[in-house]
Order: structure tokens, then sequence, then C-alpha cells
């Protein structure tokens, strides 16, 4: 079939990959050069560990009280914006502890099955991008936090993932070469991390050499329908037949889908990072450094710092105090390292499709028979590309998927 995608970051590579691999004609639209965007200054994290999602019983009320903090790891900027406050009630109304726990299976399922085809695709592609299986840190530096990621390694082994639980002592003898200052930590052997920049490059020269077709720097205006399929999409550049379409652009996700009008909820939460290379001592594994919502990522003498979850809208404005939280933090938990203070103004940042139950729309919306979704994976796309990929091939050729994606719905919220 003539298969049309909208988007070519992580998500819409790998379902580039797998309906490729199936024998498809595959077109992807992207209105950037596939060199930046949110799949590549991320932390690279392929983590079976985050199976809790980010709609969770107390987080609305923990929110209220970062935005009284303008360097808070989470920010909402205050403005009269209907499609925010809509998407904010419905973050609301999921964020209890039932729809957490119906939710919590589904995505372990998803991020599992992922965490396998990210080792096949990595040997289908001759281990051309690093694919670092070492495991990352969950550190903390209070009884009460140390208490709750404790509780959530024995959820974990329910799952069957593996963990290490550590004091002090014990996170330094993993961590060689810096000091670490925290109470403990808790170490995910089964998660894994990659260089995405790697990654998006090997994988868009794969994907070319095999005769996917890409139009870059190509913005979508409008789409043409007939008796309740997309026959094809209109563009500022041409229009492009199509037999299947699938969007998947990521945090422009619901608003491309106005053009079809259809409602699917979704906000972009900014995220900021800064890169450190050619460090002389560095981390020996990446982490999360939980009471600060930071990330860090090594890759040999790399480093990549991040973290914020910024509601402000698709905006180029850069918050110098949120960037110096993520630096303060590293500081705080790994007080021997010198790094350089940043320029604010030259972090890197990016926006995370978050929809308001943290699970992401993977599946069909039936308003047309020939229109999927997948994207809307927050802090997890790289963690859960390959699954979505996968899962996209499956309904694609009209087969049983290999979990089930009722909780990913794209019409779950019509």
């Amino acid at each position: 079939m003539k298969i049309t995608i909208i988007g070519g970051g992580i998500v819409g590579l790998c379902c580039a990959y797998y309906l490729q691999k199936a024998g498809h004609e595959v077109t992807v639209i992207e209105k950037n050069d596939i060199t930046d965007g949110c799949s590549f200054g991320n932390m690279g994290y392929v983590s079976p560990s985050h199976f809790i999602p980010i709609a969770t019983p107390g987080i609305v009320a923990q929110g209220l009280r970062w935005m009284m903090n303008s360097s808070s790891p989470f920010y909402i900027k205050p403005r009269l914006n209907w499609n925010l406050i809509r998407w904010g009630m419905t973050f609301w109304k999921n964020a209890n502890a039932k729809k957490m726990e119906q939710n919590i299976p589904h995505l372990n399922n998803l991020l599992q099955l992922s965490r396998r085809l990210m080792n096949d695709i990595n040997t289908d592609l001759n281990d051309s991008f690093p694919l670092i299986e070492k495991g990352i840190w969950m550190l903390y530096k209070t009884q009460k936090t140390g208490d709750h990621e404790k509780h959530l390694a024995e959820r974990a082994h329910e799952f069957g993932l593996k963990t290490v639980i550590c004091d002090a002592q014990g996170v330094q003898e993993y961590e060689k070469e810096v000091e670490v200052d925290v109470l403990g930590g808790v170490l995910y052997l089964d998660d894994s991390h990659i260089n995405t920049k790697a990654f998006m490059k090997t994988m868009l020269e794969h994907l070319q050499n095999a005769g996917v077709k890409f139009w870059l720097n190509t913005e979508v205006t409008g789409f043409e329908k007939n008796n309740g399929k997309v026959t094809a999409v209109i563009t500022d550049k041409m229009k492009f037949d199509c037999e299947e379409l699938i969007i998947a652009n990521g945090s422009w996700l619901g608003k491309i889908s106005k053009h079809l009008g259809i409602y699917i909820p979704m906000q972009p939460g900014k995220g900021y990072s800064l890169s450190y290379p050619d460090r002389e001592k560095n981390l020996l594994y990446p982490s999360i450094l939980v009471e600060d919502r930071t990330a860090t990522t090594p890759i040999d003498r790399w480093l990549r710092i991040g973290g914020t979850m910024e509601l402000s809208g698709h905006s180029e404005n850069i918050l110098p105090k949120r960037v110096m939280a993520i630096y303060n933090a590293f500081k705080r938990f790994y007080p021997s390292m010198d790094l350089p203070v940043p320029d604010p103004q030259k972090a890197w940042y990016g926006y995370r499709p978050v929809t308001p139950d943290g699970l992401p729309y993977i599946g069909r919306n039936h308003k047309f028979s020939n229109l999927s979704y997948a994207g809307g994976h927050a802090m997890l796309g790289v963690s859960a590309a390959a699954a979505t990929g996968h899962l996209i091939g499956q309904i694609i050729a009209g087969k049983p998927t290999t979990i089930d994606i009722s909780a990913f719905d794209p019409q779950r919220f019509s």
C-alpha cells in the first residue's frame, strides 16, 4: 500500500521501519529537517522501569505547589487558553489511584515489548548505534523518597524487572570516578540508553537506502477526504495521495488533527537539556535525580543533563531559572563534577507530547477508516518507539496486535 506518515521523529521513523519491512511504499512528511527536535535532545532512555503514568494521585496538588516556584520541575504559563484548560480538566479526572492501576499493566506491556524490539533493531542495523545495557539509577536524598522508590522496585519485581537497592556507599561503589551525594538509590538493570542523535542518523540512512521517501521542510496544510477515507495529504510543496495515513508528529499531533475535524487532547511539555563533551571524569551510569526530576545520560566521555516539564505552548522563550535548576540539581547530587556554568540561552529544548492520562495514542481513529495515530508518549518516546512502530505495522496489516492496545485508543477522550 501507499502509506504516508506525518512526522519524522523517532516514533515516525520506527513506524516507517516496520512498514517498509512489510513491503509497503512509505512516504514520511516532516516539517523540519530531522536534525533536531525532541527525538534528538532527550535523555535516550529505553526504560521498562517507567511503567507508572504521569497522571498519578497527588500529582495535581504537587504541580500546584511547584507552580509557586519558578525553578521547580513543573511550570504552567498562566494564560486563558481553552485547549489547555480542557486538557487540564481531563488530566485531573485521570489522576487517581483507580485509573493509574488500570493503566500500569498496559504501559508496562508496551515498554517491555519495546525494550526487546530495540535489541532486534540494533541487530538488524548491524549494531550501528550504541545500545548501552547497564541499567539506570533512581537516586534519592531523603528517606521519604527512598521508601517510595523501594515500593516502586517491589512493583517492578511483579513485572519481572530486576533491581539493585543500595545505600549511599553502595551507590558510590558503582560510580567509581565521581563523588555521589545521596541517601541511596535503586538501579534498574533492565533499563538501557542510547545516543539518540546516532540512532536517528542511522535509522534515517537505513530507511532512505531501503526506499522510504522523505519530504523534509514540508508543512502539511490540509487533507482531501472521500467516502470516509483520507485520500490525500496537502502540503506547501505538493499533494500526496495515500491509502493509509499515520499521524506521528509528536506535540503537534492535536493541531494537525483539527484539519480533519478531530479533537485529540495534547499539550507540548517543554524540556531542557545541557550537553558536556570531553569530560575527563564522567558518570558511569545514567541516573534520575528523583527529588529534582533531573536526568543524566553519560556515554563514554560525553554527558547530558536534562529535565523540567513546562506547559507554555510551543513557545521559543527560554526561562533561565529553569535551565539553571537542572544544573544546580546535578551539582547537589554530584558535587565533585566540575561542569561549566551554562549559558541558558544556549540550552537545547524540545516539546514532549503529553496526553491527559500519560498514555500514548496508538491505533485507529474510526472517523476515517484509513487513519491511525502514533504519538503522545510524553517522556517515553524513545522507550516506546520500537513497540509503537511494531504495533502500527500490525494494525495496518489487519493482524492481532502483540499486546492489548485498548488503553491507547486515540478516541478515548472523544
